[in-house]
């Protein structure tokens, strides 16, 4: 058995949880500028059509008495570890797939802490009393339905669905509530008279894997009832990046450097929480006309240092002919390895030791800023890379 938590309205909660003023309005959280998206929305802005990934020019359309909060990923992230810290007190096997949501396999957990319903409501009630803030729970025998069920109730609330229950749950399901089919593929399915998970079963997987591609062998699986996606106790990063919408598009040349710089700094400082080092620095770029730009880098030694992440992206900026004007730029890492892994030396330089140097000045600086906030310390703006100075 599985449990689908789905924190509720989660960065829109938190602000409400900081901010009492805020209770009973309508919150929207997300960038400031109307090029922005929504990343959340509060149940009562969600009243007047407003949801997450919305632009923010028509949120203000939708929505005029809304108050806009830019969001504070710190803090996110610090009550998220309080929420997976709960959850891990009943099963070893937590699988958190993004900041606000996690699947619990509870097999064998009924002696320990109840039946399922009941430990549903004591993660729903510890979490409202440790972290302050409401969840809602799906249960179910797989993941696919658990989330699903999640999403029934909301907000504050749980859904079960028994072993029993499942052929005659899925018969009815609407397509648009599994998760993968967007809006391309539920038209495709619409145009085959296929509304209902149900329906699939009237279509051979030939049919249906030349109509909508690989996904349709996905779908008859779960119309048989079957989900062989287990829950994963761990999950393994592979890159690690920041990117930013500009408020205009721009060729100043300055205005890219500064936002590189800053990104820099966010994926250096999330790269050393991790505790791993990047090999891979990878610089994307859109231009106005939405074309979609990656050049990338590969360094001998990785690194986690914010000054080797900016130098190496600031010289694959340099290197670009900008030829229209940039709405959206961005720093990225992958190739990543333990910090503990063994670093290559060189005979001949000592890019190395500079590395490691680097890396002990921003964890000195870190440490200030866990210790006094992030605006204790400031960097001056960087040389370019090819200044001896």
């Amino acid at each position: 058995m599985i449990l689908h938590v789905d924190m509720d309205a989660f960065f829109a909660s938190v602000e409400k949880l900081d901010n009492p003023n805020l209770t009973g309005k309508c919150v929207i959280v997300g960038g400031l500028s109307n090029r922005s998206v929504v990343s959340a929305a509060s149940y009562e802005a969600r009243e007047f059509g407003v949801h997450s990934a919305m632009p923010i020019f028509r949120a203000r359309q939708k929505c005029p008495q809304g108050i806009f909060i830019k969001p504070r990923m710190h803090r996110y992230k610090e009550l998220s570890r309080n929420v997976m810290e709960v959850l891990k007190k009943y099963s070893p096997v937590v699988e958190q797939v993004s900041i606000d949501e996690a699947y619990i396999d509870i097999t064998g957990c009924e002696k320990l802490y109840g039946e399922p319903e009941e430990i549903a409501l004591k993660i729903r009630s510890e979490i409202k009393e440790k972290v302050g803030l409401t969840c809602s729970i799906g249960i179910a025998p797989s993941k696919v339905l658990a989330k699903i069920s999640s999403d029934i109730n909301k907000p504050d609330g749980f859904f079960h669905i028994t072993h029993n229950e499942v052929p005659g749950f899925i018969e009815t399901l609407a397509v648009q509530k599994i998760p993968g089919v967007g809006k391309v593929s539920l038209k495709k399915l619409e145009l085959l008279g296929i509304r209902t998970l149900g329906d699939v079963k009237q279509y051979p997987e030939d049919v249906l894997l030349k109509k909508i591609g690989k996904f349709g062998k996905r779908l008859i699986e779960l119309s048989s009832c079957i989900d062989t996606s287990g829950v994963k106790d761990f999950s393994v990063r592979k890159s690690v990046s920041k990117e930013t919408t500009l408020n205009e598009d721009t060729n100043n040349i300055e205005i890219l450097r500064e936002h590189v710089l800053k990104q820099s700094e966010n994926v250096g400082r999330e790269l050393r929480t991790m505790k791993v080092r990047a090999r891979t620095i990878t610089l994307k770029i859109k231009d106005s006309n939405h074309e979609q730009i990656t050049r990338n880098i590969t360094i001998n030694n990785p690194t986690s240092s914010t000054e080797i992440i900016y130098r190496e992206a600031l010289s694959l900026l340099d290197a670009f002919k900008i030829r229209k004007k940039i709405r959206l730029i961005g720093v990225g890492t992958s190739s990543l390895t333990s910090e503990d892994s063994p670093v290559q030396m060189e005979l001949f330089n000592n890019k190395g030791s500079k590395n490691k140097n680097w890396e002990k000045v921003d964890k000195a600086v870190d440490n200030i800023i866990n210790k006094f906030g992030k605006e204790s310390v400031k960097r001056a703006v960087l040389k370019k890379p090819e200044s001896n100075e």
